[in-house]
Protein backbone atom coordinates (compact mmCIF):
# COMPACT_ATOMS: atom_id res chain seq x y z
CA UNK A 1 0.00 0.00 0.00
CA UNK A 2 1.48 3.33 -1.05
CA UNK A 3 1.36 6.61 0.83
CA UNK A 4 1.33 10.11 -0.65
CA UNK A 5 5.09 10.56 -0.32
CA UNK A 6 5.73 7.37 -2.27
CA UNK A 7 3.00 8.20 -4.80
CA UNK A 8 4.65 11.56 -5.50
CA UNK A 9 8.18 10.21 -5.40
CA UNK A 10 9.37 12.93 -2.99
CA UNK A 11 12.75 12.97 -1.28
CA UNK A 12 14.10 15.18 1.55
CA UNK A 13 17.26 17.12 0.74
CA UNK A 14 19.48 17.23 3.81
CA UNK A 15 16.66 17.72 6.35
CA UNK A 16 12.87 17.82 6.69
CA UNK A 17 12.73 21.51 5.72
CA UNK A 18 13.95 20.93 2.15
CA UNK A 19 12.37 18.55 -0.35
CA UNK A 20 12.60 17.71 -4.02
CA UNK A 21 9.93 16.50 -6.45
CA UNK A 22 10.71 15.25 -9.95
CA UNK A 23 7.91 16.37 -12.28
CA UNK A 24 7.43 13.08 -14.10
CA UNK A 25 4.67 12.71 -16.74
CA UNK A 26 2.50 10.72 -14.29
CA UNK A 27 2.18 13.84 -12.08
CA UNK A 28 1.30 16.26 -14.85
CA UNK A 29 -1.74 17.53 -16.73
CA UNK A 30 -2.24 16.76 -20.43
CA UNK A 31 -0.75 20.25 -20.95
CA UNK A 32 2.62 18.88 -19.74
CA UNK A 33 2.97 20.74 -16.45
CA UNK A 34 2.58 19.71 -12.81
CA UNK A 35 -1.03 19.00 -11.80
CA UNK A 36 -1.95 21.68 -9.27
CA UNK A 37 -3.28 19.18 -6.73
CA UNK A 38 0.05 17.35 -6.81
CA UNK A 39 1.86 20.60 -6.04
CA UNK A 40 -0.31 21.23 -2.97
CA UNK A 41 0.00 17.57 -1.98
CA UNK A 42 3.80 17.74 -2.14
CA UNK A 43 3.82 20.85 0.05
CA UNK A 44 1.62 19.12 2.65
CA UNK A 45 3.84 16.02 2.72
CA UNK A 46 6.83 18.29 3.39
CA UNK A 47 5.06 20.42 6.00
CA UNK A 48 3.63 17.47 7.92
CA UNK A 49 7.06 15.80 8.00
CA UNK A 50 8.76 18.98 9.20
CA UNK A 51 6.17 19.73 11.90
CA UNK A 52 5.16 16.17 12.82
CA UNK A 53 1.54 17.34 12.87
CA UNK A 54 -1.44 16.65 10.55
CA UNK A 55 -2.94 19.28 8.26
CA UNK A 56 -5.94 21.30 9.46
CA UNK A 57 -6.07 23.90 6.68
CA UNK A 58 -4.00 24.80 3.66
CA UNK A 59 -4.18 27.03 0.62
CA UNK A 60 -1.99 27.10 -2.46
CA UNK A 61 -1.46 30.08 -4.74
CA UNK A 62 -0.31 28.96 -8.18
CA UNK A 63 2.13 31.46 -9.66
CA UNK A 64 3.68 29.64 -12.61
CA UNK A 65 4.01 26.21 -14.24
CA UNK A 66 6.42 23.40 -13.44
CA UNK A 67 6.94 21.70 -16.82
CA UNK A 68 7.26 17.97 -17.36
CA UNK A 69 10.77 16.64 -16.57
CA UNK A 70 11.65 19.66 -14.41
CA UNK A 71 12.51 19.47 -10.70
CA UNK A 72 10.46 21.27 -8.05
CA UNK A 73 12.44 22.29 -4.95
CA UNK A 74 10.32 22.89 -1.83
CA UNK A 75 11.38 24.86 1.25
CA UNK A 76 9.38 24.68 4.50
CA UNK A 77 9.19 27.51 7.02
CA UNK A 78 7.61 26.84 10.43
CA UNK A 79 6.60 30.43 11.13
CA UNK A 80 4.78 29.99 14.46
CA UNK A 81 4.77 26.87 16.64
CA UNK A 82 2.19 26.65 19.42
CA UNK A 83 1.18 23.94 21.86
CA UNK A 84 -1.42 22.53 19.46
CA UNK A 85 -1.10 24.40 16.17
CA UNK A 86 1.84 25.20 13.91
CA UNK A 87 1.47 27.86 11.23
CA UNK A 88 3.78 27.29 8.30
CA UNK A 89 4.40 27.88 4.63
CA UNK A 90 6.03 26.05 1.77
CA UNK A 91 7.49 27.69 -1.32
CA UNK A 92 8.23 25.70 -4.47
CA UNK A 93 10.74 26.72 -7.14
CA UNK A 94 11.90 25.39 -10.48
CA UNK A 95 15.33 26.95 -10.81
CA UNK A 96 14.84 30.63 -9.95
CA UNK A 97 11.12 30.66 -10.84
CA UNK A 98 8.62 30.56 -7.96
CA UNK A 99 5.91 28.05 -8.91
CA UNK A 100 3.63 27.97 -5.87
CA UNK A 101 3.30 29.25 -2.33
CA UNK A 102 1.38 27.25 0.25
CA UNK A 103 0.23 28.61 3.60
CA UNK A 104 -1.13 26.12 6.10
CA UNK A 105 -1.98 25.26 9.67
CA UNK A 106 -1.10 21.85 11.07
CA UNK A 107 -2.23 20.80 14.50
CA UNK A 108 -2.95 18.10 17.04
CA UNK A 109 -6.60 17.05 17.62
CA UNK A 110 -8.46 18.98 20.30
CA UNK A 111 -10.58 17.60 23.13
CA UNK A 112 -13.79 19.59 22.73
CA UNK A 113 -16.74 17.51 23.94
CA UNK A 114 -19.00 18.63 21.08
CA UNK A 115 -19.04 18.03 17.35
CA UNK A 116 -21.29 17.95 14.30
CA UNK A 117 -21.40 17.79 10.51
CA UNK A 118 -24.18 19.91 9.03
CA UNK A 119 -23.98 19.00 5.34
CA UNK A 120 -25.04 15.72 3.75
CA UNK A 121 -23.62 13.71 0.82
CA UNK A 122 -25.54 13.49 -2.44
CA UNK A 123 -27.56 10.37 -3.24
CA UNK A 124 -25.46 8.67 -5.94
CA UNK A 125 -24.76 5.07 -6.97
CA UNK A 126 -21.73 3.28 -5.49
CA UNK A 127 -18.51 3.53 -7.53
CA UNK A 128 -18.83 0.01 -8.92
CA UNK A 129 -22.09 1.03 -10.63
CA UNK A 130 -20.74 4.28 -12.13
CA UNK A 131 -19.14 4.61 -15.59
CA UNK A 132 -15.46 5.56 -15.84
CA UNK A 133 -14.61 9.17 -16.60
CA UNK A 134 -12.64 9.27 -19.84
CA UNK A 135 -10.65 12.10 -21.37
CA UNK A 136 -10.87 11.29 -25.08
CA UNK A 137 -8.48 14.06 -26.11
CA UNK A 138 -5.58 12.87 -23.88
CA UNK A 139 -2.94 10.78 -25.65
CA UNK A 140 0.16 11.34 -23.46
CA UNK A 141 0.90 10.07 -19.95
CA UNK A 142 -0.56 12.21 -17.17
CA UNK A 143 -1.87 12.14 -13.59
CA UNK A 144 -5.18 10.87 -14.97
CA UNK A 145 -3.52 7.52 -15.74
CA UNK A 146 -2.88 6.98 -12.02
CA UNK A 147 -6.27 7.94 -10.56
CA UNK A 148 -9.36 5.81 -11.13
CA UNK A 149 -12.34 8.17 -11.58
CA UNK A 150 -16.03 7.28 -12.04
CA UNK A 151 -18.90 9.62 -12.93
CA UNK A 152 -21.37 9.53 -10.03
CA UNK A 153 -23.55 12.38 -11.35
CA UNK A 154 -23.28 14.89 -14.16
CA UNK A 155 -22.37 14.59 -17.82
CA UNK A 156 -19.39 12.97 -19.49
CA UNK A 157 -16.97 14.85 -21.77
CA UNK A 158 -18.60 13.19 -24.78
CA UNK A 159 -22.07 14.37 -23.70
CA UNK A 160 -20.86 17.92 -23.10
CA UNK A 161 -19.13 18.19 -26.48
CA UNK A 162 -21.92 16.64 -28.57
CA UNK A 163 -24.22 19.15 -30.29
CA UNK A 164 -24.98 22.74 -29.27
CA UNK A 165 -24.29 23.81 -25.65
CA UNK A 166 -27.06 22.81 -23.26
CA UNK A 167 -26.84 24.42 -19.81
CA UNK A 168 -26.96 21.90 -16.99
CA UNK A 169 -26.82 21.44 -13.24
CA UNK A 170 -23.97 23.25 -11.43
CA UNK A 171 -23.62 20.25 -9.10
CA UNK A 172 -21.80 17.07 -10.15
CA UNK A 173 -19.95 14.27 -8.41
CA UNK A 174 -17.04 11.93 -9.09
CA UNK A 175 -15.83 8.83 -7.29
CA UNK A 176 -12.01 8.80 -7.23
CA UNK A 177 -9.38 6.50 -5.83
CA UNK A 178 -5.64 6.07 -5.93
CA UNK A 179 -5.26 2.29 -6.40
CA UNK A 180 -3.54 0.73 -3.39
CA UNK A 181 -4.03 3.81 -1.23
CA UNK A 182 -6.72 2.96 1.34
CA UNK A 183 -5.99 5.57 4.00
CA UNK A 184 -6.47 9.06 2.57
CA UNK A 185 -4.19 11.83 3.79
CA UNK A 186 -4.44 15.57 3.38
CA UNK A 187 -2.07 15.18 0.44
CA UNK A 188 -4.23 12.67 -1.44
CA UNK A 189 -7.36 14.71 -0.74
CA UNK A 190 -5.58 17.77 -2.17
CA UNK A 191 -5.07 15.85 -5.42
CA UNK A 192 -8.70 14.72 -5.60
CA UNK A 193 -9.99 18.15 -4.58
CA UNK A 194 -8.31 19.67 -7.63
CA UNK A 195 -11.09 18.14 -9.76
CA UNK A 196 -13.22 21.16 -8.78
CA UNK A 197 -11.90 23.12 -11.76
CA UNK A 198 -13.30 20.51 -14.16
CA UNK A 199 -16.83 21.13 -12.89
CA UNK A 200 -17.26 24.41 -14.79
CA UNK A 201 -18.30 22.59 -17.96
CA UNK A 202 -21.35 21.08 -16.25
CA UNK A 203 -23.54 24.21 -15.88
CA UNK A 204 -22.30 25.70 -19.16
CA UNK A 205 -22.82 22.56 -21.20
CA UNK A 206 -19.68 23.45 -23.09
CA UNK A 207 -16.11 22.20 -22.81
CA UNK A 208 -13.77 24.73 -21.18
CA UNK A 209 -10.16 25.06 -20.06
CA UNK A 210 -9.86 26.04 -16.40
CA UNK A 211 -6.62 27.21 -14.80
CA UNK A 212 -6.63 26.95 -11.01
CA UNK A 213 -5.52 30.16 -9.33
CA UNK A 214 -5.67 28.68 -5.85
CA UNK A 215 -6.56 25.45 -4.10
CA UNK A 216 -7.78 25.47 -0.49
CA UNK A 217 -8.19 22.29 1.55
CA UNK A 218 -9.88 22.14 4.96
CA UNK A 219 -9.56 18.76 6.65
CA UNK A 220 -12.51 17.55 8.73
CA UNK A 221 -11.73 13.95 9.67
CA UNK A 222 -9.69 11.21 8.01
CA UNK A 223 -10.85 7.61 7.94
CA UNK A 224 -9.93 4.59 5.81
CA UNK A 225 -11.81 4.47 2.51
CA UNK A 226 -10.92 3.07 -0.88
CA UNK A 227 -13.02 5.58 -2.82
CA UNK A 228 -13.54 9.29 -2.17
CA UNK A 229 -16.68 11.00 -3.44
CA UNK A 230 -15.81 14.44 -4.84
CA UNK A 231 -19.12 16.31 -4.54
CA UNK A 232 -18.55 19.40 -6.73
CA UNK A 233 -20.78 22.47 -6.46
CA UNK A 234 -20.01 25.34 -8.81
CA UNK A 235 -20.94 28.70 -7.32
CA UNK A 236 -20.31 31.34 -9.99
CA UNK A 237 -18.64 32.25 -13.27
CA UNK A 238 -18.35 35.99 -13.94
CA UNK A 239 -15.91 37.93 -16.16
CA UNK A 240 -14.00 34.75 -16.98
CA UNK A 241 -13.34 33.77 -13.35
CA UNK A 242 -15.10 30.88 -11.65
CA UNK A 243 -15.51 29.69 -8.07
CA UNK A 244 -16.47 26.29 -6.80
CA UNK A 245 -16.29 23.98 -3.81
CA UNK A 246 -16.16 20.23 -3.33
CA UNK A 247 -17.20 18.17 -0.33
CA UNK A 248 -15.00 15.08 -0.08
CA UNK A 249 -16.84 12.09 1.38
CA UNK A 250 -15.78 8.57 2.36
CA UNK A 251 -17.65 5.52 1.10
CA UNK A 252 -19.26 5.35 4.56
CA UNK A 253 -20.68 8.88 4.13
CA UNK A 254 -18.26 10.67 6.44
CA UNK A 255 -17.07 14.16 5.51
CA UNK A 256 -13.30 13.97 5.06
CA UNK A 257 -12.57 17.52 3.89
CA UNK A 258 -13.71 20.42 1.76
CA UNK A 259 -11.79 21.81 -1.22
CA UNK A 260 -12.42 25.15 -2.91
CA UNK A 261 -10.90 26.97 -5.85
CA UNK A 262 -10.90 30.12 -7.91
CA UNK A 263 -10.08 29.60 -11.59
CA UNK A 264 -9.51 31.41 -14.83
CA UNK A 265 -11.83 29.98 -17.50
CA UNK A 266 -11.87 30.07 -21.30
CA UNK A 267 -13.72 28.06 -23.91
CA UNK A 268 -11.99 25.06 -25.43
CA UNK A 269 -11.80 25.93 -29.11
Amino acid sequence: MTDAREFLGMQPVGDDLHWRLAVVPELTTPGNFLFGGCGLAAALVALEAASDRPTVWSTAQYLSYAPTDSVLDLTVTLAAEGRRVTQGRVVGYVGDTEILTVNAAVGSPGRLAAEGVWVTPPDVPPPQECPPRRLPFVTSASIFDRIDVRIASGRSFEEISAGPPTPGDPDSALWARVPGHLEPSAATLAIIGDYVSGGVSQPLGRRVLSRSLDNTLRVVHLEPTEWVLCDIRMQALVDGYGQGIAYLWSEQGSLLATASQSMSVRFWE
